[in-house]
Formats: C-alpha cells, sequence, structure tokens
C-alpha cells in the first residue's frame, strides 16, 4: 500500500502500515471495544501463529495504535493481557458535498464522531470555488484556521462524497446532473493538493452505503438517498457494488413513465424527476409511492435482504416515507416480485445515522482500507 507523509501533521500514517495481517489484527482490535482482545484469541481468529500476532501487537503499542487493557484469567496458567484499539490514535475527515450544503464530520478509529462543521454550499458556483469552500472547512474542522497544518490530532486523509457519476479510482468528476461544468475536473488530486493531506472520493450513497455495511447493517441491500437528487448506494454479498465505472446505483434515472416530465438527465420520466416535482407539489405520499415503485424494481432485479432510506427529503417525513415505500414493496414481494419460490420480506427503514451518514461513510473511504477492507472502500490517494 503506498505511503505518504503528511509534514505538517507529524503522527500515525495509518495508510502506511504493512501488510494484511495488521490489518486483521487491527480489526478485530477495533471490534472489539473497550473490553479487549488478548494475543491468544486474535491468533485463533486470524490463523496466524502467536508468535506472529506478538510481533504484530508490539509494532501497534509501539505504534501507538494499540494498548494493554488489563488482564483477563485463563483456564490454566497466568492471566492472559488484553489488548485493545486506542481510539485517538489516528483519525480521518468525511466531507458530503451536497448541492446546496456541506457537512463535515472527523472521526476516530472506531468511526466515532469527535467533531463537526455544516456550511451553505453552493455547487453551481463552479469547482475552483467549492474546493476552496471544503479546504476551509475542513482547516476549521481541524482547528488550524487558516495558519496552515492540520491541527494536533493525527489524520489520514480525507473522504469525499458528492453527486455521481464519477471515476472513484481516479477521483474525477463526469457531468453531473445539472451541473455540466464539472465534466472531467480531478477533484481528489486538487483537493489533495490543497489540503496535503491524501484524498478519497466517492458517491454520495456509495458512501453512506460503505458506512452502513461496515456496521453490519445487512449482507445485501439498497441504500435510497433522496434529499436534493435521488441516488442508491448498492451492498450485494457483503461489497460495495460500484460496477466497473462507477456507474451502479444510478438509481435516480430509471424511466419508470415514458411521457412523464423531463429530467435534467434529459430523459422523460425518471424516477428522481417524479419524486422531485411530488415533494415540489407537498404530495409527500404520492413521492413515497414513486419511490416505492423504483425500490420494488431493485428488489425484484437484485433479490436484496433490505431497503435503507435517507437523505434530507426522507428525514422530513421519516414515518410517511417508510410506511409509504414499505406498502409498496411488500406488495412488490407478496406477487412474488422479490425472487425465490415462497415471499420473504423485504424490510424498509430509515438509514442510521441520520442527515450524517453521507458524511460519516466518506470518512470510512479513508479508515477502511486500514482495517482490511479495501473490498469495499478504496485507497486515498495524494497529499
Amino acid at each position: 500500500m503506498k505511503s505518504y507523509v503528511n509534514r505538517a501533521n507529524p503522527g500515525v500514517n495509518l495508510p502506511a502500515l504493512r501488510g494484511h495481517n495488521a490489518a486483521l489484527v487491527l480489526d478485530l482490535l477495533r471490534a472489539a471495544g473497550e473490553e479487549g482482545i488478548s494475543r491468544l484469541e486474535l491468533a485463533e481468529r486470524t490463523g496466524l501463529t502467536p508468535q506472529a500476532v506478538s510481533k504484530i501487537t508490539a509494532r501497534l503499542r509501539a505504534e501507538g495504535l494499540a494498548a494493554e487493557a488489563g488482564r483477563r484469567a485463563s483456564t490454566g496458567g497466568k492471566p492472559r493481557t488484553v489488548l485493545r484499539l486506542v481510539p485517538a490514535a489516528g483519525h480521518a475527515v468525511g466531507l458530503h458535498l451536497d448541492r446546496d450544503e456541506l457537512t463535515a464530520v472527523l472521526v476516530d478509529l472506531t468511526g466515532t464522531v469527535v467533531a463537526e462543521r455544516r456550511a451553505p454550499l453552493a455547487f453551481g458556483a463552479g469547482a475552483r470555488a467549492v474546493v476552496e469552500a471544503a479546504a476551509g472547512e475542513v482547516r476549521e474542522l481541524l482547528g488550524a484556521g487558516e495558519g496552515g497544518g492540520a491541527g494536533a490530532r493525527p489524520v489520514s486523509g480525507v473522504g469525499v462524497a458528492l453527486p455521481g457519476p464519477l471515476d472513484h479510482a481516479e477521483g474525477v468528476l463526469h457531468r453531473v446532473t445539472g451541473f455540466p461544468e464539472w465534466d472531467g475536473f480531478a477533484l481528489r488530486d486538487v483537493l489533495a493538493e490543497r489540503l496535503g493531506l491524501p484524498v478519497a472520493v466517492d458517491k454520495d450513497t456509495n458512501a453512506a452505503a460503505l458506512g452502513l455495511a461496515l456496521a453490519g447493517a445487512a449482507d445485501s441491500f439498497a441504500y435510497l438517498h433522496l434529499g436534493t437528487g435521488l441516488g442508491a448506494g448498492l451492498v450485494l454479498g457483503g461489497a460495495l457494488h460500484r460496477g466497473a465505472r462507477t456507474g451502479a446505483g444510478e438509481f435516480g434515472h430509471q424511466v419508470l413513465q415514458l411521457d412523464g416530465p423531463r429530467c435534467e438527465c434529459g430523459d422523460r420520466g425518471c424516477v428522481e424527476a417524479l419524486c422531485l416535482a411530488a415533494v415540489a407539489r407537498g404530495e409527500s405520499e404520492e413521492a413515497a409511492r414513486v419511490l416505492g415503485t423504483a425500490a420494488g424494481n431493485l428488489v425484484g432485479l437484485l433479490d436484496i435482504d433490505r431497503v435503507l432510506l435517507g437523505g434530507r427529503t426522507v428525514f422530513a417525513e421519516p414515518d410517511l416515507f417508510v410506511r409509504g415505500v414499505g406498502a409498496v414493496v411488500a406488495e412488490r414481494v407478496r406477487r412474488g416480485g422479490g425472487g425465490g419460490a415462497v415471499p420473504v420480506p423485504v424490510p424498509v427503514s430509515l438509514a442510521p445515522g441520520g442527515e450524517r451518514a453521507v458524511a460519516e461513510g466518506a470518512a470510512q473511504l479513508v479508515l477502511a482500507p486500514v482495517f482490511g477492507r479495501a473490498d469495499v472502500a478504496f485507497p486515498a490517494h495524494g497529499g
């Protein structure tokens, strides 16, 4: 894994941690929480030898990532020393760049939010203006202000989530619906140079789905985000599904009505256009019905386990949307549209985390690979 050094912020350089085995041990330490876990248990769960575990944990302790958490009685012999993760040993920033609002969070190694900022954002003001606004909010979040540097906390990088389509591997935006001027902008590299920190970029819905997957939401699910736009994040078989070109989850632009209203993408009758038009008319129940119809299509196509709802429009009337979408999906499943010979209920519920879920998921774009979850995230670059 590529190494990066942030000279303005000396501390634990998390992406530089070497080796799959160290990541496995770190992940188990994180899962164990404050109670901790013994070296013997680490060896049993990873399949590593006790000697290998001792070497890894010694290095993690020397780097300040692990510490003793007391002793635990054993079935024989002397009590076992228990180790725990040190949450404050590393941090990541998560940025959610919505069309009209910026949310920034600072999380520790457990994903716990330790600081948060919100500010208005004019996405249409252009890429450079948005980068300057984002960089300023990150500096304020880290307590460094305009003086430079990244504050006193060790920070591994910045994850950025925003509307797609985009190329998450290169950190380059494409023609964001309604904002064609962003097409081809290398957001990752420009922001990394501005901040002096590694940056990872992904769609807002993918970031939220990543955070939910790491929290154990379900093995296969769809996260549907209805705010100023509409999109989906898909987790299939425990892994975030982006598609070869980060094109998966362009949920808002499936056509439901061939002669429907014109959508900003150029088509007619897209689910996004229908939902937002219903919301604008004050017909939230109709918006929920439309959203439920589109969600039912996903359930029938992908045979997912559950549907999670998020976004400011949903959270403005959460019970109405959960009830409305849930009723349509349940009817679709009852008619056999959920896959399988025997209908299995597909629950519809609010996504945990509220309106902060996207920003928190963005931070996991940076942290997940540190804990061996490169199957769902993508390593940050730059800085």
